[in-house]
């Protein structure tokens, strides 16, 4: 049965290693479990976000494995997460207060929808084609350097400050150390090849936060939002918390408000589109699944498995779904087919019956994880041509400056094509923009239009 629907022997594979791989890429990518639920929650049901975050996971990776038998697992996607509850919510939606999430959450179900068209018609790689590459590694980039910083300002690593803007955190605070610690305990488990470095960076930190809880250093205060660290399982498994945030769509808003709307909308679908074909295209290569010109075979199943899990993410409510390129720990592991997805899929399951654990996980634990998720996207950077034509690299550095210091990656892509696309026309390079990029370029300068008037 499962040679007949995963084709084991063709790939040169074995169930023992499949089902090996896929446990590997759980361990290796269940930080979201822990992640997600702190960065949702500070808009949403952090209960709720945290069982549509495992049930998402698992539907979209075992779509994944069944339909397109690929390696590769899915969850919410890094960035994206960020972009969902910073920018959108507590950003350009702020006097929306409590319903900005259900706006949020349209945006992501429109955009999933919008996937899957691209994803059957094709259009999915002409879009992300007609984009230049530096600006392409400098979206990358971005995205890392502003979920590193929001990972270092949840744990008070970087404050606020009247005089400059952000400052040091104090280094007094248990949460402040025990970040950093955090961060330096999954470097050195990743310098020794540890599966799941992440994960186990997050538990150590966690139980080290215990110690600190019991030894007075970290002081709970629930009236100062410090709670205790260790998980309570007296409230049984915090399962129905998914009422709070299933099917809570506003299309109301999005019709009243479509230009604020579509650019929301736009942005999420616009990191979707790289990260996920990004994604794929490395892991299958780590896995020997390219044919001889480079192309990746039964691309559209993969590419229609990612929009299908988005869709189905927001119906459950849970921020953009994509393929994690943790996947690629796994494949090291030998997983070549989608038995690897599968188990791992189920593992995502099983992760509800501990839901009290995760979400006990406090912020200074999950902080380490983003810095140094941030850090591995940062390495885009190194694939940026600077010295070849000016607009290319004034595209990437808009992008890569304008994230963090905007605390918004829907303004990094948009400063990045924007100023692209006016150097190249400012030095008679219309030629080389191309339809995909004109487009782009007039839909955020209807953005710059509605946000100069103040229309949200």
């Amino acid at each position: 049965m499962l040679e007949k629907v995963f084709h084991l022997k063709e790939r040169g594979t074995t169930v023992k290693t499949e089902v090996i791989a896929g446990l590997t890429t759980f361990l290796a990518m269940a930080y979201i479990l822990a992640v997600n639920p702190n960065i949702l929650g500070t808009v949403m049901d952090r209960n709720g976000v945290f069982v549509a975050t495992a049930l998402a996971s698992a539907v979209a990776t075992f779509i994944m494995g069944l339909y397109a038998n690929y390696p590769i697992a899915l969850s919410a996607g890094m960035g994206l997460n960020a972009y969902f509850a910073y920018t959108v919510c507590l950003g350009e939606l702020a006097d929306e207060g409590a319903n900005a999430f259900t706006i949020a959450l349209t945006a992501v179900f429109v955009e999933g929808i919008i996937f899957i068209i691209l994803s059957v018609f094709k259009a999915r790689e002409a879009i992300i084609n007609g984009i230049p590459a530096n600006i392409k590694y400098g979206i990358t980039a971005g995205i890392g350097l502003f979920i590193a910083l929001i990972g270092m300002k949840g744990a008070g690593i970087v404050v606020a400050n009247e005089s400059t803007l952000v400052g040091l955190g104090d280094f007094s605070r248990a949460e402040v150390v025990l970040a950093l610690v955090g961060f330096i305990i999954i470097l050195v488990l990743s310098a020794f090849n540890v599966k799941g470095s992440i994960f186990f960076g997050i538990l150590i930190t966690w139980v080290l936060g215990m110690i600190a809880e019991k030894t007075g250093w970290y002081a709970v205060n629930p009236d100062a939002g410090v709670y205790s660290v260790f998980p309570s399982f007296s409230g049984g498994l915090h399962l129905d918390g998914i009422k709070n945030t299933a099917f809570k769509f506003n299309f109301g808003w999005a019709g009243k408000h479509l230009i604020s709307f579509i650019a929301i909308m736009f942005s999420f679908l616009f990191v979707d589109l790289f990260d996920t074909v990004g994604t794929v295209v490395g892991v299958a290569d780590k896995a020997k699944l390219l044919d001889k010109d480079g192309k990746l075979p039964n691309a559209g199943k993969i590419l229609l498995s990612d929009a299908i899990g988005t869709v189905f993410g927001a119906c459950l409510g849970t921020s953009t779904i994509t393929s994690f390129v943790e996947s690629s720990a796994g494949v090291s592991e030998g997983g070549k087919t989608g038995l690897t997805a599968c188990t791992t899929g189920l593992m995502f399951i099983v992760s509800l019956v501990l839901s009290p654990i995760f979400l006990a996980i406090p912020s200074f634990a999950t902080a380490p994880a983003l810095i140094y998720v941030g850090m591995l996207m940062l390495e885009s950077v190194s694939r940026i041509k600077f010295d070849g034509d000016i607009a290319d690299t004034v595209g990437a550095y808009m992008a890569i400056a304008m994230m963090p210091l905007t605390y918004s990656i829907a303004n990094g892509i948009m400063f990045g094509i924007v100023t692209w696309v006016l150097v190249k026309v400012f030095t008679k390079k219309v030629k080389d923009v191309s339809p995909v990029m004109w487009v782009i370029f007039c839909l955020f300068i209807v953005r710059i239009i509605a946000l100069a008037a103040n229309f949200q």
